[in-house]
């Protein structure tokens, strides 16, 4: 029962993170939920990881999370425009 509930919250996080760096970043953004969920862990992530070796922190933030999360949106929605 853990499990499941560690990884609703993981989904929560996930997605209030992504949505705020969706709304952010200026422009279209047609992804559903799953990516913005996905880019919101990985912008967290990302952010943890940041805090600790360039910082010296133990744990990053929820403004260093949604930077990282709007670097992603950034970086996905200028690739996909290349093709």
């Amino acid at each position: 029962m853990s499990l499941i509930l560690f990884l609703i919250v993981l989904a929560a996080i996930g997605l209030i993170v992504g949505s705020l760096a969706r709304l952010l970043v200026p422009g279209p953004d047609p992804m559903g939920v799953r990516v913005t969920i996905a880019v919101g862990l990985t912008g967290s992530f990302a952010a943890g990881l940041f805090s600790w070796y360039v910082l010296d922190r133990h744990g990053a933030g929820l403004l260093l999370s949604i930077a990282f999360s709007m670097l992603i949106f950034w970086s996905l929605r200028h690739t996909r425009n290349r093709n």
